[in-house]
């Protein structure tokens, strides 16, 4: 099986650039399934149950999301009756939302970082118990993992190895270039990067990420236009759900 990761996908620019071309990319790579980060889909801060729906309309099997999950009050009651979209798991257990999904024999984790988010619960205290859960269910489990620091997501990915199938880092929007499988089959990547505008800071317009740094002073962000690009990874793997590739895959679209 090709599984295709979508990185964070960040506002107009990035939902265009799904809708237009994420049904021919995959085609062009042969992927059978495909998740994509979505927590940015409403002009770069959170999604709506619309866009949802758009994103799987144009071809993602599911969503993950991040720590912008709850930003869109609307999207509440759809996560909690959605099989298709993962929230993070180490929220508060009172949280709406699945913090596991299985789709098309594709197990689906999403956790938040602890370094520099801060979520209620460590994700290295809850992903043994959600990997335990996919595992009686399917053996190929894919791990979105939300997160600010490097060593985080890598340590992550080495404590999976040969556990899941993919750990794939989402969060930053810089693409890294670290695509791997490790020695148990795990594919693993630090951060899948972002699929969205790159003449910019991270999706921002350059401008007003700048003049928010250079003053401290609250600045409205809004999302740039330029460059547009499909980022992500491409993991192929067994029935088992061991890995046997892991590509970074990088899309011009503008």
């Amino acid at each position: 099986m090709k599984i295709l990761f979508i990185a964070d996908v960040v506002g107009v620019p990035g939902r265009r650039a799904v809708e237009e071309r994420l049904a021919p990319l995959k085609a062009e790579l042969g992927a059978d399934f495909c998740i994509l980060n979505g927590e940015n889909l409403a002009d770069g801060v959170g999604i709506t149950p619309k866009l949802a729906d758009k994103m799987l309309e144009s071809g993602a099997d599911a969503i993950t999301l991040g720590n912008h999950v709850f930003r869109r009050g609307e999207i509440v009651p759809y996560l909690k009756e959605s099989d298709r979209i993962v929230r993070p798991a180490n929220l508060s257990a009172r949280a709406p939302g699945k913090k596991l999904i299985v789709v098309d024999r594709v197990a689906v984790i999403n956790l938040l970082g602890f370094l520099f988010i801060g979520p209620p619960v460590n994700p290295f205290e809850v992903v043994d118990d959600l990997v335990e859960q996919a595992r009686r269910q399917t053996p190929i489990i894919v791990l979105d993992m939300h997160g600010e620091a490097t060593s985080e997501k890598v340590a992550m990915s080495k404590w999976l190895d040969g556990k899941v199938t993919a750990v794939i880092g989402t969060h930053t929007h810089i693409q890294t270039n670290d695509a791997r499988v490790q020695p148990g089959g795990t594919a693993a990547i630090t951060d899948a990067g972002m699929t969205g505008p790159h003449d910019s800071v991270i999706g921002v317009q350059a401008e007003l990420a700048i003049r928010q740094m250079r003053t401290s002073m609250p600045v409205r962000f809004e999302t740039a236009s330029g460059d547009v690009r499909i980022e992500g990874v491409l993991v192929e793997c067994g029935d088992d759900g061991r890995a046997t590739s892991c590509e970074a895959v990088r899309v011009s679209v503008t």
